[in-house]
């Protein structure tokens, strides 16, 4: 009977991780102030096999796009990365100061406690596509990011504001 209970179990397990191919954890956004046209987005993704991030939508942003933060000598750089590599079974933290998603040309304000959809776009080793739809609670400019610090101020050599 045991054999019987543990073998449903790995295949429910199974089931879940199909049916939700990434662990999305902690996802939020960061709340705007008047006349800001962009922000960022944060979560810890885990992914069974490898996959790679290579697609973020929003209906609040005319533009999505993976960024990463770079320190280079002294100046904290952030451009724009094509994909994230998820690796197998290791989670990979989307944070301010490091990868993140950016908003911008926002639609509207992001008010605190606002959902936020995102549309994560997956593809996994053997090049097939799936998407998973997440929602950001926005959180207020001065609230504590989670294990996390510094932020997005200023110095980014690509001009984004946020």
């Amino acid at each position: 009977m045991n054999k019987v209970f543990i073998a449903c179990s790995f295949a429910l397990a199974a089931n879940a991780w199909a049916q939700s191919p990434v662990l999305v954890q902690d996802a939020w956004a960061r709340a705007t102030v008047p006349s800001q046209s962009a922000t960022g987005a944060f979560m810890k993704l885990t992914a069974p096999a490898a996959t790679r991030l290579v697609e973020v939508r929003s209906p609040v942003a005319g533009i999505v796009e993976v960024h990463e933060m770079r320190l280079e000598g002294d100046v904290m750089r952030m451009r724009a990365a094509p994909v994230l590599p998820l690796p197998a079974g290791q989670t990979v933290e989307l944070k301010p100061g490091g990868y993140h998603v950016m908003l911008m040309d926002l639609n509207g304000p992001v008010k605190a406690g606002d959902a936020v959809p995102l549309t994560l776009v997956f593809e996994g080793a053997d090049g097939k596509r799936f998407t998973q739809d997440v929602k950001a609670t926005a959180r207020a400019l001065a609230a504590p990011a989670p294990a996390a610090a510094g932020g997005h101020g200023s110095g980014h050599g690509s001009g984004h504001k946020h």
